[in-house]
C-alpha cells in the first residue's frame, strides 16, 4: 500500500485541487506522523494547535484552489517569520519572540495555498551544519537517530525524510540547503542569489551570501516550491524574475558536459567512503547521456576559504553587533556566534575589499569554466552524519579542523559567489547513512540543475529510499 505522505507534493496538490483528496485527510495524516515520530526526530517545533490546523484544512476544502500549494501542510524554518508563530532563531535571546508579520517568501507560500502548521528546527542563528540548540534541542537523523540531521535546515530535511511535510523551505549561507539534503536523502536547492528575495533588516546591499530556497523529495517538487518563492520585489534590490522552473524540467541530458571536482586535488579532507560513494554515482549521469570529466583544482582553495571566513564573519558582525555589545544578551550567545562577531569586527574596510576581490576573481574563473561545462559537481559534505552529541567534527581523516565550520569547506566554492546549486542524493554507506552530490551551474541556471536532478531521480534507486519509521515511533 502506498504511503500517502510519501506521494510527491505535486501529486498531492493536484489531487486536492481535483477533490480526489481532501486537505483535511492530508493534514490529519501529517499531524499523525508528527505525533508518531517527531518526539524522536525533533524536526518540527512550535507546532500549532492541531484543531486550528484541521480548521484551516477544512477551509481549504471549502474554497477554490488559491494556488499551486493549495492545501499542503508546511512548516517554516525557525529563522524566518510566520505571523503569530515563534521565531526563536534557536536562540534563548529570542525564545519568546512571536512574529508580527510574514517574511516575503512565507507570504508567497501562504498566498499559494500552503497551510503553515509550525516551524522546523535549526541551530542557533543558523550557524553550523548541525541542528542543535538550547531552545528546542537537537534534531536527529531519521536514518539513524543517534546521528546528526545536518543543518542549518536540518529540521526541514528530517521532516521531509519522515513524511511529516511534503515540501519545505530552507536557507543557505554556507551549505544549509545542501548538507541536510545530503544527510536526509532529499533534494535542496540553493537558488541563484536574488531569485528568492530574503528579508534582511539593516542592509541589503553588502552582504550577498545567504539565500532562502526550497527542499523536497523530488526535483519536481523543489521546482514547484521555487516558483512560488521566487520573483521580483521592488523592496529587494537584488531580486529578479525568470521563467518558471517547473515548466523547464522536460528534456534529456544528452550532450551535456559535467565537471567533477572531487576533493579539490586532495585539499578537502574526506571521511572514508564519501568520495567513493559520490564517484560511483557519476555513472548515473553518464548513463543519462552526459559526459563527466574529472577536473584539476581550478582556483586556490585557501584563498576561497580566507575570503569566505572573513566575509561571513563581517556579515555576522554587522547583523549581531547589538547583541554582542549588550552584556545581558552577549552572555546568551554561543561561542561560535561570538567568534564570528569578534572576527568580523576586527576587519578593516580594506581587508573586506581585498576579500571581495578574491570572490570576484573566483567568480570570473567559474564563468570561464561554465563556457565549457553545463554544470560542475562536488560532494555535498566531507563527512558522514556524525554523533548527535558532537558540536562539530574536530578531525577528518586525521586532519585537524581549525574552526567550527571547516569540516564543511567543500560547499563554499558555491556559497561565496551566489551561483545556484542542487543537492542530489548520491547513495549510502554500509551503515545506511546517506550522502549527496552538489551540482552547480552559472547564475540563472536553476531550471537546468533541476532538470538534471529530475532525470537523475527517475533512474536512481537510492533517491527514493526512505528511513525505517518503525525505529522512530515513540514508545
Amino acid at each position: 500500500m502506498t504511503d500517502l505522505l510519501y506521494e510527491t507534493a505535486t501529486e498531492l496538490a493536484t489531487r486536492i485541487a481535483s477533490k480526489d483528496l481532501s486537505a483535511v485527510e492530508l493534514m490529519q495524516a501529517s499531524l499523525d506522523r508528527i505525533d508518531a515520530v517527531n518526539e524522536t526526530v525533533n524536526a518540527v517545533v512550535s507546532l500549532r494547535d492541531c484543531e486550528d490546523c484541521i480548521a484551516d484544512a477544512k477551509l481549504a476544502d471549502s474554497i477554490a484552489p488559491k494556488g499551486p500549494l493549495h492545501g499542503l501542510p508546511v512548516a517554516i524554518k525557525d529563522l524566518a517569520n510566520s505571523e503569530g508563530l515563534l521565531t526563536s532563531m534557536a536562540s534563548p535571546i529570542f525564545a519568546d519572540n512571536i512574529a508580527q508579520k510574514d517574511d516575503l517568501f512565507v507570504a508567497r507560500m501562504k498566498a499559494a495555498g500552503a497551510i503553515v502548521i509550525g516551524k522546523t528546527n535549526t541551530p542557533e542563528f543558523g550557524l553550523g551544519s548541525h541542528t542543535f540548540n538550547s531552545v528546542h534541542g537537537a534534531t536527529r537523523n531519521p536514518y539513524d537517530p543517534n546521528r546528526s540531521a545536518g543543518g542549518s535546515s536540518g529540521g526541514a530535511a528530517a521532516a521531509l525524510a519522515t513524511g511529516m511535510i511534503p515540501i519545505a523551505d530552507g536557507s543557505d549561507m554556507m551549505g544549509s540547503l545542501r548538507n541536510p539534503g545530503a544527510w536526509n536523502n532529499v533534494y535542496g536547492l540553493r537558488p541563484t542569489y536574488g531569485l528568492v528575495p530574503l528579508d534582511m533588516p539593516g542592509d541589503m546591499f553588502h552582504h550577498q551570501l545567504a539565500v532562502a530556497g526550497p527542499m523536497g523529495r523530488t526535483p519536481q517538487d523543489v521546482a514547484l516550491l521555487l516558483d512560488v518563492q521566487a520573483g521580483f520585489d521592488a523592496r529587494h534590490p537584488h531580486s529578479f524574475s525568470q521563467a518558471p522552473s517547473f515548466d523547464q524540467l522536460d528534456g534529456d541530458l544528452k550532450g551535456m558536459k559535467l565537471g567533477w571536482l572531487g576533493d579539490w586535488g586532495g585539499v578537502y579532507a574526506m571521511d572514508a567512503g564519501v568520495l567513493e560513494t559520490c564517484e560511483t554515482s557519476l555513472k548515473g549521469f553518464e548513463n543519462l547521456g552526459a559526459t563527466v570529466e574529472r577536473l584539476a583544482p581550478p582556483f586556490s582553495a585557501e584563498k576561497i576559504w580566507e575570503a569566505w571566513v572573513k566575509l561571513r564573519a563581517w556579515a555576522n558582525a554587522a547583523g549581531k553587533a547589538a547583541l554582542f555589545n549588550n552584556e545581558n544578551t552577549r552572555k546568551l550567545l554561543k561561542d561560535d556566534a561570538i567568534w564570528e562577531i569578534e572576527t568580523g569586527m576586527a576587519l578593516s574596510a580594506v581587508e573586506v575589499h581585498e576579500m571581495s576581490a578574491i570572490r570576484t576573481a573566483w567568480f570570473a574563473k567559474l564563468n570561464e569554466m561554465f563556457a565549457t561545462y553545463d554544470a560542475l559537481m562536488l560532494p555535498s559534505a566531507q563527512v558522514w552524519p556524525f554523533p548527535v552529541e558532537w558540536d562539530s567534527p574536530k578531525k577528518i581523516a586525521d586532519r585537524v579542523m581549525d574552526t567550527y565550520h571547516r569540516w564543511m569547506e567543500v560547499v563554499i566554492p558555491v556559497s561565496l559567489v551566489g551561483v545556484p546549486s542542487l543537492n542530489i542524493p548520491a547513495g549510502f554507506n554500509e551503515a545506511g547513512l546517506p550522502m549527496g552530490i552538489q551540482v552547480f551551474g552559472p547564475r540563472h541556471s536553476d531550471a537546468k540543475l533541476l532538470k538534471i536532478g529530475q532525470r537523475w531521480h527517475e533512474i536512481s534507486e537510492n533517491a527514493s529510499r526512505r528511513p525505517d519509521l518503525s525505529g522512530l515511533v515513540r514508545r
